[in-house]
């Protein structure tokens, strides 16, 4: 299925949205944090090279996607009085 656009959903359906945003936010903390603990593992027993920094490369990728999409739920719900 298709995702909708923010635009498109009833309030209703943004307020759903914001209820599992909340729990998204610590799945999202915790998958950070374990980049984070991979690359200093990999980085103590290891050295650095190019797959220690992935990780820490892929955190910091996931991190600005998901504070994009948290700030347009912000906005569409500000922008709706909800």
């Amino acid at each position: 299925m298709k995702q909708k656009l923010l635009t498109e959903l009833t309030d209703q359906e943004l307020l759903e949205m914001k209820k599992k945003a909340k729990s998204n936010n610590i799945i999202n903390a915790a998958i950070i944090g374990f980049m984070f603990g991979v690359t200093v593992y990999a980085a103590v027993n290891h050295g650095f090279s190019f797959f220690t920094l992935l990780p820490l490369v892929l955190a910091a990728y996931a991190a600005v996607k998901w504070n994009k999409e948290k700030k347009a739920l912000e906005d569409e719900l500000k922008a709706r009085n909800l």
